[in-house]
């Protein structure tokens, strides 16, 4: 009997009420000062000769969810981006817009969530990736992100690293 209750507490409540695996992930901050992030970021890639990656998005998207994942855990991306790029996120979600980012970031928005912006090491957006371009199927495609990450090194656009 007390198995029986566990199941339906663990299992079918989480599911009457809708919660999901996907609620509880906490990829973005919608506390963080993201100016202070973001100026954060632009100065360290600076320093270390990269471009700045801006991931925006929300923990509410399960795309951006996904994106996340797959940032974090393929190698072959996560060799190219730790190589050339100060990753940043950056939270859009009803508690916190971060509309003056936003603005800054010339309106990325426009092309859902989440999307990607890549910044020079002055902070002078260069790029706006809409990330549905990246997709395959029912998630992101590596050779699509690798070829994406690589095109818009400081190498690529004829940039020498500091």
């Amino acid at each position: 009997m007390i198995n029986k209750l566990l199941l339906v507490v663990t299992c079918v409540v989480p599911i009457l009420f809708g919660y999901n695996a996907m609620a509880q992930v906490q990829i973005y901050n919608p506390n963080a000062d993201a100016i202070k992030d973001l100026n954060q970021a632009i100065e360290r890639a600076g320093v270390q000769g990269k471009h700045v990656l801006v991931q925006v998005g929300g923990n509410w998207c399960p795309w951006c969810v996904k994106l996340n994942k797959i940032f974090t855990t393929d190698s072959t991306i996560m060799k190219v981006l730790n190589a050339n790029y100060v990753l940043v996120k950056v939270n859009y979600s009803k508690e916190n817009k971060n509309e003056a980012v936003l603005e800054k970031l010339e309106f990325p928005q426009r092309f859902g969530f989440p999307v990607l912006v890549i910044l020079d090491d002055h902070g002078k957006r260069i790029h706006t990736q809409d990330s549905g371009l990246l997709e395959s199927g029912d998630g992101y495609d590596t050779k699509k992100i690798v070829s994406f990450l690589k095109n818009w090194t400081k190498a690529a656009i004829g940039k020498p690293a500091n």
